[in-house]
């Protein structure tokens, strides 16, 4: 593809942001690699999707590990179609005016849990402030269909903030999904470079209030590293998350979709990471995820078993420190 083409899909993928200058990234260090998708499972997960006419995160996002997720057959169904009403400096999902919500994707969300014979399905959306209710009623009518046709399947909503949208939240958690995530994405200080139009104590809020309607659902966050943050302000973003009662924290290397996001300011290391986890345990999260290729979505599956499995632990503890 010629470099004028590039040009071009990105202006229509990303009208906002074609007007601005290349921002150059450091080079990708070894600790930065994934395996390009090859195996049949792939190729027939890719199948499902297009056949129940549904979008994945995994592709509109640009996920690295969508070579490993579904070869594994795992594949996170974003709703409320492809077009976001955001611009985000970070995401690749596109941008711009959205079209009308499809009717049937709930129940194809349903299906493709059955077909894909998940034990934990991922539903995420892009942000739909277009509509009264943000696109909570979707969220939950989706929930919903997997229970009905795949009872054994647990379910994780990884929503927007519905932007102050009275009752979304209500909607969703009535819906009764398994885990609640919500990303902050970033440090507060960082925000109206990376997180336009969001806000980081509403964000905070949101998890508080999701956990009050449903004291046993799981609740979850996810910040990205690499973009100018420091040590002590990722410190900070963890004790806000544990003061509003986030169970699980995820933690990934961003890594630059085009030249037109903004770029890398550096590439944290393993070691950087295994130190934030340990801080993390130290804080009292059930479970954290950190890693350079972590993403909200990676090893969910996995995760909720070990989620689980700490909460069990954490309540035995408690009976037996009672006893």
């Amino acid at each position: 593809m010629t470099t004028e083409n590039t040009e071009l899909k990105e202006r229509l993928r990303h009208p906002e942001k074609a007007g601005k200058p290349d921002n150059p990234s450091p080079r990708k260090p070894a600790w930065i690699r994934v395996k390009a998708p090859t195996s049949p499972a792939y190729g027939e997960t890719r199948r499902l999707m297009r056949e129940k006419n549904l979008h994945t995160v995994c592709e509109e996002a640009a996920c690295p590990n969508i070579g490993e997720c579904w070869s594994q057959r795992h594949a996170t169904v974003m709703i409320l179609g492809d077009i976001c009403t955001r611009a985000c400096a970070f995401c690749n999902v596109a941008t711009g005016k959205p079209g009308a919500v499809d009717v049937m994707e709930p129940e194809n969300t349903g299906i493709a849990a059955r077909e894909l014979n998940l034990k934990h399905m991922v539903i995420t959306s892009v942000d739909r402030d277009d509509l009264a209710d943000g696109g909570a009623a979707q969220f939950a009518a989706s929930i919903l269909k997997v229970h009905d046709y795949s009872p054994a399947t647990t379910v994780e909503v990884l929503t927007p903030d519905f932007r102050g949208k009275d009752g979304a939240l209500e909607i969703v958690i009535k819906a009764r999904p398994d885990v609640f995530n919500h990303n902050l994405e970033t440090v507060p200080t960082l925000y109206r470079a990376i997180r336009p139009g969001a806000n980081y104590l509403g964000s905070l809020a949101l998890l508080k209030r999701a956990k009050e309607l449903d004291p046993l659902v799981f609740t979850k966050s996810g910040i990205m590293v690499g973009l100018g943050e420091t040590v002590d302000q990722v410190l900070a973003v963890m004790d806000d998350m544990r003061a509003h009662d986030i169970d699980f924290l995820t933690i990934g290397q961003y890594l630059q979709p085009t030249p037109k996001h903004v770029g890398v300011d550096r590439f944290v290391t393993p070691e950087e990471f295994d130190d934030y986890k340990r801080a993390a345990l130290e804080k009292g999260f059930l479970h954290v995820a950190a890693t350079p290729m972590t993403r909200s979505s990676y090893h969910a599956d996995k995760d909720f078993a070990a989620l689980k499995a700490a909460r069990a632990a954490k309540l035995q503890a408690n009976l037996l420190g009672q006893g």
